[in-house]
């Protein structure tokens, strides 16, 4: 047996009111991910771009060149992935769950990753991204001078440290899987 409805006050309705509207609210982020989208379109222009110039260079490089080359389409790809996974997390976690895609077509991960783990798969992707800028330029290492080659690698070390210390965070708080 159900309890009896009991009418709402006016206060009541006012504060469900309120709360529909911040709910809906959601959905002001759905411009950030469809701009972020189209950043990703971006990337993918520069990837034919970079593509196509390092083909037509292949046959004459040295094989110095041919790994730069690797690596900046590396690079690039790391970045989109980067670009995909904040948007697919944050629409299911702020925005609303995708329930229109199959279940073939829908990656293991979706759904299962939160705001702490999308945060140390960020800071681990911008970790590996910084790691091929400073292979690059060690491959390049007559080209930079020691100061640009020392910040690079400071730059490096803060990031690989910032990751370190937000895994043990949040091992610590206890928000790891």
């Amino acid at each position: 047996m159900t309890e009896p409805q009991i009418p709402e006050t006016r206060p009541e309705r006012f504060e469900a009111g309120i709360e529909r509207a911040i709910f809906a609210g959601r959905w002001l982020m759905a411009p950030f991910y469809i701009g972020l989208m189209l950043g990703l379109a971006a990337l993918m222009v520069v990837f034919v771009r970079d593509l196509v110039a390092f083909i037509i260079k292949v046959p004459t490089a040295k094989e110095a060149d041919v790994i730069l080359g690797v690596l900046t389409l590396i690079d690039l790809s790391l970045a989109a992935n980067l670009v995909i996974m904040v948007v697919f997390s944050g629409w299911e976690n702020f925005v609303s769950k995708m329930e229109h895609i199959t279940a073939r077509d829908r990656p293991e991960w979706m759904g299962t990753i939160d705001f702490s783990a999308l945060k140390l798969k960020l800071l681990a992707s911008i970790v590996a991204i910084s790691a091929i800028h400073l292979l690059k330029a060690f491959m390049n290492v007559g080209a930079m001078s020691d100061r640009e080659m020392m910040w690079l690698v400071g730059i490096h070390v803060v990031f690989v440290t910032s990751g370190v210390l937000l895994a043990l965070q949040d091992r610590l708080t206890g928000h790891s899987h």
